[in-house]
């Protein structure tokens, strides 16, 4: 009887050790997320700060690199004789220069981190700005088709092993042609000027979202 209970008890220290040796693999987690943006220094003279929403999904290739995958909507004024709206498709690479893993084990208990990141990326956008008061002879409007880079910094709060809070700060360059409004503060006329060919005019982006993991696609284990 006693060899039988050591027996088991080996047993139990041999899977134990087995487990300790597993480590968790973030490869192929897929999240989804919602996420409120706030545009600053923004390139179109007398355009005042831009609030949005939008949503995003994530993927994650490795330990280092994640992919954030992100549809903004983003409204702002020109002062008060103009509105602008933009529109954000696209995608960022986002690399972990600090790897601790380890939180995932969670043989004393799961505490919040925060996870820094480096971002860059790649979106295209449509840009819309109509005149507040329209003339007599209809709406005035001027609109845009373009592509921009973007890259920044970021942390995760990670509340949870699925669920956490993202802060993202970053800098936009547009890629394509810049629109321009001309007021005449003593007329209250107003008109739009398309310049074209490539402008480096961009804007500053502080994005806060929140993510919940959904699905582990490939990579469940590693030794």
């Amino acid at each position: 009887m006693q060899r039988i209970f050591l027996v088991i008890v080996l047993i139990g220290v041999l899977q134990a050790n087995a487990q300790d040796n597993i480590k968790y693999n973030p490869a192929g987690m897929l999240s989804l997320g919602g996420r409120t943006t706030v545009s600053l220094f923004n390139d179109h003279e007398n355009e005042m700060t831009g609030t949005g929403v939008g949503g995003q999904f994530r993927l994650r290739f490795s330990d280092a690199v994640n992919t954030d995958w992100f549809f903004d909507y983003i409204a702002s004024d020109i002062l008060n004789y103009a509105h602008r709206t933009d529109y954000h498709i696209g995608w960022s690479v986002l690399f972990y220069p600090i790897n601790n893993l380890d939180y995932f084990r969670q043989k004393e208990g799961f505490k919040p981190k925060f996870r820094p990141y480096i971002l860059a990326g790649h979106c295209f956008d449509y840009s819309k700005i109509e005149a507040k008061e329209s003339p007599l002879d209809g709406p005035m409007s001027a609109e845009r088709w373009s592509s921009a880079v973007q890259a920044g910094l970021g942390t995760h709060l990670e509340l949870t092993p699925r669920f956490d809070i993202s802060l993202t700060g970053q800098y936009m360059i547009h890629l394509g042609n810049h629109i321009e409004t001309d007021y005449d503060f003593t007329s209250g006329s107003l008109s739009f000027h398309e310049h074209k060919g490539a402008s480096l005019a961009g804007h500053v982006l502080v994005t806060l979202s929140l993510n919940y993991k959904i699905a582990k696609l490939w990579g469940f284990t590693r030794r």
